[in-house]
């Protein structure tokens, strides 16, 4: 969410300083060029005061001729700007340097012909940096008031485009400035932000990860997500509440439901020495009764599971699962299925009572449904962080869909239904894996067959 909502804020501050600094940078450029036209300006009236005085016929020579004529040489040699004063029939009166002429087009005769007209010629256009124009300003000589001759400068821009571009680099630099510290504002506000957003999604995983017990600490970030972050709380502290009802419910329902299923199976022990031996409804009667009493364990085995804290401790993994390997191998035996197992020493913290019926249900059910003469192997390996039991069995397998399923309270698959079981042997297992930090999960085995991963933390609690 950051990485969206920085550079969109970073796209806007920017968009800021563009709209603020690109009007500052053209006011500079026309502040510099308004301050070179008034200058030329001053000078063409200058000059043009000195050139009304001057009454000679044009190619005739004077005092006052010669005195204008020297003042536009020194304006050049110092300035080097190119001045000069025409007669209305483009007959230079005086200029400089002698090379100075007016074209027969271009901005000079513009300027020229608009002096013409008894005023003075309109400010150039603006030169930017990168254009090498030169700025013409052009003023009448009016003699009882009659336009008798103009005056025309013509002057470089070199040092005027400098200035401009010595203002746009100060403003760059300013901008600069101010987008870095508007970046460091969006990270700081950004973090502010969305620093609880990190922590509500991290209390969110936790308890749907089944840590039910945590919180998010409604501190720091806008007001908003501070009443999220108590609202969050009051509907976990509820959903808590609910499943902790529900939990206790069935635990009690479970232990309560034992008693009278018990004496209910007695009478039926008891009744059926009054009828014939062999009789068919009375062993299906026993039949179920049994199979009720074992999901009414497994419901308060999975009750209690739910609520119990794992005892967490150093544990030899491969010493337990081949314990658990060895106990189940006259199981597998007896049914013609080889128990394979490779168990080399590996520690990881774990509880030993809920590894050892985690691993007795995973084995359990490999043995249970891998045919005739077929191999259930049982592996443990050592992977980074953690320690992991792998059982693999060459049975039917699970399809994708059921795949997705296996693990879910009371489901078994419909290809299954006469195997003997609860569905809730595995749910068991995750509760009690789960509550330790470890996991359980499920895979296809090539060729067929199923995979089953159990996964215990190799670093403590306090880590």
């Amino acid at each position: 969410m950051r990485t969206r909502l920085l550079p969109l804020l970073i796209i806007l501050m920017a968009a800021v300083l563009l709209a603020l600094g690109i009007p500052l940078a053209v006011s500079v450029a026309a502040a510099q060029q308004q301050k070179v036209v008034v200058d030329r300006i001053d000078d063409t009236a200058r000059f043009a005061a000195l050139a009304q005085y001057v009454t000679d016929p044009p190619g005739e020579s004077n005092e006052r001729k010669d005195t204008l004529g020297i003042e536009l040489t020194s304006y050049y040699d110092v300035y080097d700007i190119r001045a000069g004063v025409f007669y209305r029939n483009d007959t230079p009166m005086a200029k400089a340097p002698s090379t100075f002429f007016l074209p027969k087009e271009g901005e000079v005769r513009e300027a020229f012909d608009e002096a013409l007209l008894s005023r003075r010629s309109h400010d150039p256009k603006q030169v930017w940096p990168w254009q090498r124009n030169r700025l013409v300003v052009a003023s009448p000589v009016i003699r009882d008031g009659d336009v008798v001759a103009v005056v025309v400068t013509d002057s470089p821009t070199g040092q005027m485009r400098s200035r401009i571009l010595h203002g746009w680099l100060v403003i760059g630099t300013g901008e600069f400035a101010a987008m870095l510290l508007a970046v460091g504002a969006a990270l700081r506000l950004t973090g502010w932000v969305l620093r609880p957003v990190r922590v509500l999604d991290a209390t969110t995983h936790a308890i749907a990860s089944g840590a039910l017990k945590s919180r998010v600490a409604a501190a720091g970030g806008p007001p908003e997500l501070r009443r999220l972050a108590r609202s969050f709380n009051e509907m976990a502290d509820n959903v808590e509440d609910v499943l902790e009802q529900q939990r206790a419910f069935v635990a009690d329902a479970s232990h309560q439901l034992r008693n009278p299923l018990a004496a209910l199976l007695l009478r039926i022990e008891l009744l059926a020495f009054e009828l014939p031996e062999g009789n068919q409804e009375i062993a299906s009667v026993q039949a179920e009764g049994k199979r009720l009493a074992h999901v009414l364990d497994d419901l308060l085995d999975l009750a209690l599971a739910e609520h119990a804290e794992a005892d967490l401790k150093v544990t030899d993994i491969g010493a337990l699962t081949a314990e658990r390997v060895a106990a189940w191998t006259p199981t597998a035996e007896a049914k013609g299925v080889r128990l394979a197992g490779s168990c080399p020493p590996t520690t990881a913290w774990a509880d030993p009572v809920t590894l050892s019926s985690a691993l007795d249900a995973v084995i359990d059910n490999a043995v249970k449904f891998t045919p005739k003469d077929e191999t259930v192997e049982v592996t443990v390996a050592s992977d980074g962080g953690t320690s992991t039991i792998v059982v693999t069995d060459n049975g039917p397998g699970l399809t994708g869909e059921e795949l997705a399923r296996v693990g879910d309270r009371f489901w078994r698959s419909g290809r299954h239904q006469n195997v003997k079981g609860s569905g809730l042997g595995l749910s068991i297992s995750r509760a009690l894996l789960a509550a330790g930090g470890g996991s359980i999960t499920f895979d296809h085995h090539e060729p067929h067959g199923l995979t089953v991963t159990v996964r215990v933390p190799r670093s403590g609690p306090a880590a």
